[in-house]
């Protein structure tokens, strides 16, 4: 399929040509009742609006959009065919609107009669300067809310003083080879979007699991589109050779296209607009012992014991919720939790960090309840009445941390009634929030314009806090949703309530790598799924592990120590690896004597790579762009991952092949073309663009390294609080290789101003050397250190 502008190839010989131009801001047309306006942020960053009014068209983006207009490069030129704007990596195209070249049906003039457009037509073409179509905007929308398309009912969620509400959108060209990943977390087993249409907003009770929105679609073309509206949004990727968006509410179409030759050029352009992705404390990027829930003081210090008693690593111990003595008490209740500083305290002396849960609601008989009422400092009704889930949800109501003076409250109450206690980060939960605001109403304006943005303020209520108050030690918060932006708040994301299932552990991985995808890094999964298991489960193949030495934990569910098993080797490799659930107990000990080696294997391995793991996290802050990644991102030139599920890249080295069947010993690995590839267990050599038949017992995590990687591999160690050496720096050849080594004190912020250990690492393969230069990172002589695969 294609589809060719006439303006265009009229313009390609005069534009195209570079004939000066004086510099322009951002260039405004108005045209028939409707604003176009195109705004640069970047040479290869634009942002489009249109609008029937044009105030809103001039106004600025919305929530989670940091980045300022940039114009510097950008110049206007005019023609009888259309407006063009264009800087040195993209040109703009916006048709005048011309006399139909041929005369209009009788039967289009009829119906024109009884049928038309909320908003007059607009083409919008964006290329690369020497041709290459990026997008093409075809068609637009803002129509009132009515009867016929069902949208009637939104004028409800709107007061007399809120601005007019429109349902608006946008059609562009979709061409049968274009690809589409991102748009946040999506539960249903898709990779590519492409033909799968997508909710994008905050919905808990989605039909897969519960999914998040962050509007982030990037494609295998070059480029990747930020929608910039906040309310619930339908995106339709690839039907009928197009690709819609839709949004509840807006007065205003408004996005952004950042253009890039590589999917790390494009989040360079998301982080640009959006924010950093700031460094975790070290611990983060260790192991995070959780379950639903540790409910005691003495249970905790149980469980850290049990791990350094094993010489196992461990970094972060997790309270969750019901340690209140109420649903917003802020407190703990002393006949479980004693002492919680002096716990802190031994805990941290075993080299453990904590976190605890905090949620935003609060029951009316708790001690804050009647305050954050009279304030209005709950999300509410129009007459101020704070909503809640009654009949069957009686936790009561959510604060609104939308509102500067809540979110304040919010964070100083937690910090002087829970993390006074000696804990050391949060638990976000309920960031959807829970109760839907549709209908109901945020400071900000109409919780259905505004559905959601919960997250974004409210993981910053938190981290802002952090950097005010505990400036010494780097933030960090685990959030259950995110929007636009909360990458930039010392925030780790989760894919909330799953259950403990192998179609589910199919569908974590590329729900994580869409998310992924989506410009923000750390994520992961409850490992084993937080449900509760069913009484009985009996597998159609024979268990590999024998379930029968952890009844007490499994109960019926015979297959499910090997589920938990596999579940854990694939989060071995997830930016963020955290096991949680609703088990008796939840350690690495406690799915049975054939399990227990297996695990340890792999949380050993998960230290063996901090090196590795801690520098892609350094490269992330500097860069933006995410370290797990679907195979398209990093081989868009390969056909045959573009919708590739069960497979994706960790860093530039790992290529992870987890395994989801029960009962499955080995698999089909597809190896991407253009690099040789080795099997990480035997060193074996394979070349790329083929599919290959893995053996993977029960211990065996399908695991392969791109030719030409450097891999820094650190000495055992019980925490990241313990000082790791270099114990070796394995070198895959096959090609040339570069790594950056970075290593600091693992808890300030002191990095964002120059401070850490960089050591650059380069492989000549033509040498067969390893050199490097900056610090030194290890004392031993080179050949004690390097180990080259296959030598």
């Amino acid at each position: 399929m294609q589809r060719f502008s006439l303006a265009v190839a009229v313009l390609a010989g005069i534009v195209f040509a570079g004939i000066p131009a004086p510099a322009q801001s951002r260039l405004e047309l108005d045209r028939k009742g409707e604003t176009i306006v195109l705004e640069p942020y970047a040479p290869n960053i634009l942002r489009v609006t249109l609008s029937l009014k044009k105030e809103p068209a001039l106004a600025a983006p919305g929530y989670g959009i940091i980045g300022a207009p940039a114009a510097a490069g950008w110049s206007a030129t005019e023609t009888a065919l259309a407006n063009v704007y264009q800087s040195g990596r993209m040109v703009a195209t916006v048709d005048k609107d011309l006399p139909p070249a041929h005369p209009k049906l009788q039967s289009e003039i009829d119906i024109a009669k009884y049928f038309n457009g909320s908003a007059p037509g607009a083409h919008i073409t964006l290329r690369t300067p020497d041709g290459k179509k990026l997008l093409e905007m075809t068609d637009w929308s803002q129509s009132v809310p009515n009867h016929k398309d069902a949208t009637a009912s939104l004028a409800n969620d709107r007061r007399p003083t809120d601005p007019p509400f429109y349902i608006v959108g946008a059609t562009f060209v979709s061409p049968d080879d274009e690809h589409y990943y991102g748009l946040g977390q999506n539960h249903e087993g898709f990779l590519d979007h492409r033909g799968h249409p997508v909710r994008c907003w905050n919905d808990y009770t989605a039909p897969a699991a519960p999914s998040f929105c962050v509007p982030l679609l990037v494609t295998n073309k070059g480029y990747g589109l930020l929608w910039d509206n906040s309310s619930k949004t339908t995106i339709s990727a690839g039907f009928n050779e197009q690709t819609r968006w839709s949004s509840e509410v807006g007065d205003r179409v408004s996005f952004f296209v950042i253009a890039g030759d590589t999917a790390d050029e494009i989040y360079a352009g998301y982080k640009l607009l959006t924010g950093p992705t700031h460094m975790l404390p070290k611990a983060a990027y260790g192991y995070i012992q959780c379950k639903q829930r540790y409910s005691s003081q003495k249970e905790v210090l149980a469980v850290a014991q049990g791990y350094r008693d094993r010489h196992l690593p461990a970094d972060v111990l997790v309270v969750d919720w019901f340690y209140y003595t109420k649903m917003g008490q802020m407190d703990m209740d002393p006949k479980l939790w004693p002492d919680p500083a002096a716990m802190n305290k031994q805990l941290h002396d075993m080299g453990f960090e904590t976190m605890i849960s905090v949620w935003p609601r609060f029951v009316p008989d708790d001690r804050f309840y009647a305050l954050l009422r009279e304030k209005g400092w709950f999300i509410h009704l129009a007459d101020g009445t704070p909503i809640n889930g009654l009949p069957y949800d009686r936790a009561g109501s959510d604060i609104d941390t939308t509102n500067p003076e809540a979110a304040k409250w919010y964070w100083k109450t937690i910090h002087d009634n829970i993390l006074s206690k000696g804990f050391d980060s949060l638990w976000a939960d309920e960031t959807e929030p829970d109760l839907p605001p549709g209908g109901s109403y945020y400071h900000i304006g109409p919780g259905t314009q505004f559905f959601n943005v919960y997250p974004l303020f409210h993981t910053a209520a938190l981290y802002d806090g952090f950097r005010k108050d505990q400036p010494e030690r780097r933030a960090l918060i685990l959030s259950r949703d995110a929007f636009t932006g909360a990458q930039r708040n010392g925030t780790i994301f989760w894919s909330s309530d799953i259950y403990p299932t192998w179609d589910t552990l199919k569908r974590q991985i590329p729900t994580g790598l869409d998310f992924a995808a989506s410009g923000i890094t750390y994520w992961s999964n409850d490992t084993g799924g937080w449900q509760y298991l069913p009484a009985e489960h009996h597998p159609a193949h024979p268990p590999l592990l024998d379930p029968t030495d952890a009844r007490y934990n499994v109960g019926g569910y015979d297959d499910y120590p090997e589920l938990y098993t596999r579940w854990f080797q694939y989060a071995t490799f997830l930016p963020i690896m955290r096991s949680h659930g609703s088990r008796v107990e939840n350690e690495v000990w406690s799915y049975g004597k054939q399990a227990e080696p297996i695990l340890e294997k792999y949380l050993r391995l998960r230290y063996q790579l901090m090196p590795y793991i801690y520098s892609l996290g350094y490269q992330t802050w500097l860069t933006g762009a995410p370290f797990m990644r679907a195979l398209p991102l990093d081989f868009p030139n390969d056909p045959k991952v573009a919708d590739l599920r069960d497979e994706y890249m960790f860093g530039p080295a790992f290529l992870v092949a987890p395994i989801t069947d029960q009962g499955a010993t080995s698999r089909e690995v597809y190896l991407p073309a253009g690099a040789d590839w080795y099997n990480y267990w035997t060193n074996e050599r394979l070349k790329g663009g083929q599919t290959i038949t893995v053996q993977a017992p029960i211990d065996t995590l399908p695991l392969f390294v791109r030719a030409g990687s450097i891999l820094p591999l650190g000495a055992p160690v019980e925490s990241t609080h313990e000082v790791q050496a270099i114990e070796h720096v394995r070198v895959y050849p096959g090609a040339d290789a570069n790594f950056t080594l970075f290593s600091d004190d693992g808890k300030t912020y002191a990095y964002e101003n120059g401070a850490g250990s960089i050591t650059n690492l380069h492989w000549s393969d033509a040498a067969q050397q390893l050199t490097h230069e900056g610090a030194a990172a290890w004392s031993k002589g080179d050949s004690e250190i390097v180990e080259v695969a296959g030598h």
